[in-house]
């Protein structure tokens, strides 16, 4: 299977977005020793919980994260990750500026959603106050671009 892959998923605040695709990722992985995830926030209250409708929708899906408290992103978190999965154009750019040494791991997550005619990927948006079905549409997009990651991630990683 190759070289472990630490793949992060990175929001704004750690509650929504990046655990929705961590719990999703998780589940994806289940099978496979190669993978860990995890996910941060550019502006996270350390210590909070996910949203009550990404939990649900996880919890709906059998991919649960009873444990997780959102965390900011640091250097160790991206020293240690081989791949890390911004939600949107703003985080993507904002962890350029920040960690400019890290910029070869930096993906942003529309990029891996097939779409079509767009010009350019789309963003995750944030549902954060908004109704239930924002959050689904949120998982769905998601959804849509784990497989495409996996294997983009299997194909480029060395293998032993």
């Amino acid at each position: 299977m190759g070289e472990m892959k630490n793949v992060l998923f990175v929001c704004t605040g750690n509650t929504c977005r990046s655990p929705l695709a961590e719990g999703l990722f998780k589940k994806h992985t289940a099978e496979r020793s190669d993978f860990t995830v995890s996910s941060a926030g550019l502006a996270t209250f350390e210590g909070s919980s996910i949203s009550f409708e990404s939990e649900d929708i996880l919890r709906e899906v059998q991919a649960p994260l009873d444990q997780h408290r959102s965390q900011r992103v640091t250097q160790k978190l991206l020293d240690s990750a081989t791949h890390v999965i911004a939600m949107t154009h703003t985080h993507l750019m904002t962890l350029e500026a920040r960690f400019p040494n890290h910029t070869d791991k930096f993906y942003l997550l529309g990029e891996f959603i097939q779409t079509t005619a767009e010009t350019s990927p789309p963003d995750v948006p944030d549902p954060i106050g908004m109704p239930r079905a924002a959050y689904q549409e949120v998982a769905a997009m998601i959804e849509r671009a784990i497989p495409v990651i996996i294997q983009y991630i299997d194909e480029s990683q060395p293998q032993q």
